[in-house]
């Protein structure tokens, strides 16, 4: 997939900065379409099925946070959230609800378009070599090729970073992994300033896939035991 033919959906309700960052991402290639509340970026989500949504938490109608839930419960897409602040809690949430990375108002142009770059390399490259087949550890089953996972048989759905991050971890069963190695295999990240990020992750997949799959590692990292 070339960068134009990758659909960006931009959801700001400031036009000035809706107006910039739209341009900026098609001067980069992308096509880029905008939505300015909450209700409208739903369904553009819906119609337009965008291949990434940068997307602000603070927008009329409802919130970037219901939009995020809204769209992942349709089709799961990389989300990357424009904050106003560096609150942890809010960020926390944003990364509880689905999206895979996020940016702190003020941003960087060049900032905004590397992370997103990072996050579409994610999401197409293989998580795991597919020729393997299906890998099953205990009661999970993580089909590579689809991109799919069960947990005792039911289908459990994962955010594109989620299913990344728990890749990594298949790939290095029994080993212990720092943040600083998730952040450099699974986001792209050349420094270890993102450890909330890693951890928010590490707490949804718990959730979703059992609380006993992923050790934590006090002071070093986390592991994922050898047969969960």
């Amino acid at each position: 997939m070339t960068e134009n033919e990758t659909r960006v959906l931009v959801v700001e309700d400031e036009p000035t900065i809706a107006r910039a960052v739209a341009d900026r991402l098609a001067a980069e290639g992308f096509a880029v379409e905008v939505a300015g509340d909450g209700p409208s970026a739903v369904e553009r989500a819906r119609g337009y099925r965008p291949h990434l949504i940068v997307l602000d938490v603070m927008l009329p109608g409802f919130d970037g946070l219901e939009v995020c839930r809204r769209v992942q419960a349709e089709r799961p897409v990389p989300v990357l959230m424009l904050t106003a602040r560096d609150d942890e809690t809010d960020l926390l949430v944003g990364l509880g609800v689905g999206a895979d990375d996020y940016v702190t108002k003020p941003f960087s142009m060049r900032e905004l378009v590397a992370r997103i770059r990072a996050v579409l390399r994610r999401v197409e490259r293989p998580a795991i070599d597919a020729a393997d087949g299906p890998v099953r550890l205990g009661g999970l089953e993580v089909d590579q090729r689809a991109r799919r996972v069960r947990r005792d048989g039911r289908e459990v759905h994962l955010t594109p970073t989620e299913f990344d991050l728990l890749a990594c971890f298949l790939r290095n069963r029994g080993a212990v992994l720092t943040r600083a190695v998730l952040l450099e295999q699974v986001w792209d990240w050349a420094d270890a300033s993102g450890t909330r990020v890693v951890d928010s992750h590490v707490k949804a997949l718990r959730r979703k896939l059992g609380q006993g799959l992923i050790r934590t590692v006090h002071g070093v990292g986390y592991s994922m035991e050898a047969a969960p």
